[in-house]
């Protein structure tokens, strides 16, 4: 059976049927995955339960891994904390759970860390370099909530008016990576881990070098805008994230177990929903990074 990608969007997002990602892939499925990604920036697998090893190893296949916040984890770790979840720092534990599978207090920290989830935000947007693909799996669900929601800033920049396509031309961002967890009045960290990911500066508009098409790289972790004062650069970037992020321009996902998703961080923002936090919901994410 061949790989056959159907629409979700009429913008984006398509639905993937002909491929088993739990077995190793071949050049021309790994070909068709790439082609399907700078077509559709969103591709959803259904039935793909794996464990952490078999999905660790899956991403492999498509890109070079990326640790990302894994490396804090790790560091946290390695300073005597909890050990990891998933077993690896490539393998993301997006979750409420203990180390027992138990949903911890909603006043821990990593339930609280995790709220920045639910910003719209691209992976990885506060490195050099940043996250090319993420791939979410769905493991264990609440009984209410919990989609998460993507928007395609190509389509996005598409519909901006020329006056302001021409003035976003040459803007650059600063991106960080707590910057979303401040704005949530998560700020207790430590002077170490608020320097582990120094600030970076991306241009407002980029290309999306698969499709060739013009995209707003914005999100959470934007905080301000070179050459404006904090303010006005703030108003902007919340002005364009609000443009993104219509209805128009998003596909929600309901998620069930076994569920992986794929998206491309370079033109792709996204967001989780709310969710009873005292029901358990486990998620895994792995990422490659944007390199060739």
């Amino acid at each position: 059976m061949s790989i056959s990608f159907a629409p979700l969007h009429p913008l984006f997002a398509a639905e993937v049927a002909g491929v088993d990602l739990r077995e190793p892939l071949s050049a021309p499925a790994i070909a068709a995955i790439h082609d399907g990604m700078n077509r559709h920036g969103i591709l959803v697998f259904h039935d793909q339960a794996m464990d952490p090893l078999q999905q660790r190893e899956m991403t492999r296949q498509l890109g070079v891994l990326e640790v990302g916040f894994g490396k804090v984890v790790a560091t946290h770790r390695a300073a005597g904390g909890p050990p990891l979840r998933t077993g690896y720092a490539e393998v993301a534990d997006i979750s409420n759970l203990d180390a027992e599978g138990a949903p911890l207090e909603r006043a821990s920290r990593k339930v609280i860390s995790n709220l920045a989830n639910q910003l719209w935000h691209s992976d990885s947007s506060f490195q050099k370099p940043s996250a090319r693909y993420s791939l979410l799996l769905a493991v264990q669900l609440p009984s209410w909530g919990g989609d998460t929601e993507f928007c395609d800033t190509r389509a996005a920049y598409d519909a901006l008016d020329p006056a302001l396509k021409a003035e976003l031309e040459g803007l650059e961002a600063e991106h960080y990576a707590l910057h979303s967890r401040i704005l949530l009045g998560d700020d207790n960290y430590s002077e170490a881990a608020r320097s582990m990911f120094p600030p970076v500066i991306w241009p407002i508009v980029r290309t999306h070098p698969g499709s060739r098409r013009k995209l707003l790289f914005i999100g959470a972790h934007a905080r301000s805008v070179l050459g404006m004062t904090v303010p006005e650069g703030r108003v902007l970037l919340m002005d364009l994230l609000e443009h993104a992020t219509q209805p128009r321009f998003v596909h929600r996902h309901t998620w069930k177990p076994g569920d992986l998703i794929i998206w491309d961080n370079r033109c792709i923002l996204h967001r989780g929903r709310r969710w009873d936090m005292d029901e358990p919901r486990e998620l895994r994410r792995t990422t490659t990074a944007d390199v060739d």
